[in-house]
């Protein structure tokens, strides 16, 4: 699949020299926070540069707020600058190994950001690898570029908005998590089990196939069409990471307006 949100190895390969493209490795581990770092020092797509969920999409957690608070934009906006990235004018593509769950962040981010040249790398690193791509350890040197952010602030929703909205007829509220953890069964993460009262479930890993392959759009498409585009969709997951997943399939199924609550379940929780 190539479109605007999505682009093929074949695609990349064909523009690893392409001046107006940014690659940014998204690599990550929740069970060890250093691994995507190391993978990247280890090998990566040739002129990728690295970005760190903690480090670089995240804010230091605090008391509320949730596992992976959103960044503070001023840092991140220096931070895209330094590698490259231009204002409405790079096409950045985000990749990593973990069907999207990271690279989906950075696309959320950026677009958060009032940047929409951006997409992920369908399949990932992993199917970079197995169509016989070449990949490095040199790390880039990059020419800088000037990012300047237009906060888009309709495309987020925090604990209150979400406490005194989620129980109206004209909001639908998304949860992306795992089954298990949408009904209780199950939580390996976070203190309390459940659901955010009134969710319904849309599992982050339905967005692409088992081996990191995004669903056709018409697929795409059909999975949401029991949702009413007219009401308000907020989406949650655990701490607003691979909810992000969900709203790239929701914009690939042309429905873009749907909101973030960044804190999610792991914020929910915090009151």
């Amino acid at each position: 699949m190539n479109n605007q949100f999505i682009v093929s190895p074949e695609w990349l390969f064909a523009n690893l020299k392409n001046s107006q493209v940014v690659i940014v490795d998204c690599r990550f581990s929740l069970a060890d926070s250093q691994l995507g770092k190391q993978q990247y020092q280890t090998n990566h797509i040739p002129g990728s540069y690295y970005l760190d969920l903690n480090q670089d999409l995240s804010s230091p957690v605090q008391e509320h707020g949730g596992r992976h608070p959103l960044p503070n934009i001023t840092e991140l906006a220096e931070k895209l600058s330094a590698i490259g990235v231009n204002s409405q004018k790079t096409l950045v593509v985000a990749y990593d190994d973990s069907r999207l769950a990271f690279a989906s962040r950075l696309w959320w981010l950026l677009r958060y950001l009032g940047h929409e040249q951006v997409a992920v790398l369908d399949g990932g690193f992993d199917r970079w690898q197995k169509a016989g791509y070449a990949i490095t350890d040199v790390i880039p040197t990059a020419e800088r570029g000037t990012f300047i952010p237009q906060l888009q602030g309709d495309k987020v929703v925090d604990f209150a908005y979400v406490k005194n909205h989620k129980d109206s007829e004209n909001v639908v509220l998304i949860d992306s998590r795992e089954g298990e953890r949408y009904r209780g069964e199950k939580e390996p993460i976070d203190k309390i089990a459940g659901h955010i009262p009134g969710a319904v479930n849309y599992p982050w890993q339905e967005v692409t196939d088992a081996a990191g392959w995004v669903i056709p759009q018409l697929e795409q498409s059909q999975r949401w069409q029991n949702i009413d585009t007219n009401k308000e969709i907020l989406v949650y997951c655990g701490s607003g990471v691979t909810a992000c997943v969900n709203l790239l399939s929701l914009a690939i199924a042309g429905i873009p307006s749907a909101k973030l609550y960044p804190g999610s379940w792991s914020d929910w929780i915090s009151y």
